[in-house]
C-alpha cells in the first residue's frame, strides 16, 4: 500500500507536463487518503503528514505531500475541532439519514457535503441497475444462441452422443458465464469503491477552497 500511495502521489504530480514543457510549471500536489483499515500499526496517531525532506528535517521542495488519515483510529464522542467533524462524516456518512442529521452536521458544509454523498450513491445505484440490465440481456443473447446452435446440429444428426457432448458444453459455457459475471462483480465493486475514494478527496478540496475563502 505503501508503495501505491507514493506511486500515484508521483503519477499525478508527473501529469501536469507534457513532453518539452518547463518545470518551473509545475504546482504542488497533494495526495490524501482514507484509509479504511490500519497500515501504520504500530503508530497509535490518526493523521500522518510527510513531506520531502533530509535527515535534519528540511524540505527538498515544497511542492506537496501526502497525508493518511486511518479512520479506524478515531474515534470522537464529541466534536470540538473542524478537522474532527470531516473525518467523523467520513468515517459514518454512509450511515446517517440526509433527512435527519445530527447536531454536528448542522454546518452549511457538511449539508453540502451530505448532498454530494447522496448524489453519488443514487448514480452508483443506477450505475449498477443499468450494469445488471446490460449483463442480464447479454446472457439472454448468448442463450438464445447457444439453443438455436443446438437445435442445428440436433437436426443434422441424430446421434445420441453428439447431443450429449454439446449439452455438456453448453453447461460448461454457463458455468464459465457465471465466474465471468463474478470477476464483473468484484471489478465493479472496486470501480465504486475508486470512484467513492474520489468523491470523498473532492469533498475534502472544497472543504480547503471554502476555508482558505474565509481567511
Amino acid at each position: 500500500m505503501s508503495s501505491r500511495i507514493i506511486y500515484n502521489w508521483a503519477d499525478i504530480y508527473s501529469q501536469q507536463l507534457k513532453s518539452g514543457q518547463d518545470y518551473g510549471q509545475l504546482r504542488p500536489t497533494y495526495s490524501i487518503w482514507l484509509l479504511a483499515e490500519n497500515l501504520l500499526a504500530e503508530d497509535k496517531d490518526y493523521a500522518h503528514h510527510y513531506k520531502m525532506r533530509d535527515d535534519q528535517g528540511r524540505a527538498f521542495n515544497r511542492h506537496g505531500g501526502i497525508w493518511l488519515l486511518e479512520l479506524n483510529k478515531f474515534d470522537a464522542s464529541r466534536i470540538e475541532t473542524e478537522d474532527q467533524r470531516w473525518l467523523k462524516f467520513f468515517k459514518d456518512g454512509e450511515q446517517l439519514n440526509d433527512t435527519a442529521l445530527p447536531d454536528w452536521m448542522s454546518t452549511q458544509e457538511m449539508k453540502q457535503a451530505m448532498n454530494t454523498l447522496t448524489t453519488f450513491s443514487e448514480k452508483e445505484q443506477q450505475y449498477y441497475q443499468y450494469q445488471a440490465r446490460q449483463e442480464y440481456l447479454h446472457e439472454q443473447r448468448s442463450i438464445q444462441l447457444e439453443q438455436r446452435n443446438i437445435q442445428l446440429e440436433l437436426e443434422q444428426t441424430n446421434s445420441a452422443l453428439l447431443q450429449e457432448r454439446l449439452e455438456k458444453e453448453a453447461a460448461q459455457r454457463r458455468e464459465e458465464a457465471a465466474q465471468r459475471r463474478e470477476v464483473l462483480a468484484l471489478q465493479e465493486k472496486q470501480a465504486a469503491l475508486q470512484e467513492k475514494e474520489a468523491a470523498l478527496i473532492e469533498i475534502e478540496q472544497l472543504k480547503v477552497q471554502l476555508a482558505a475563502k474565509n481567511h
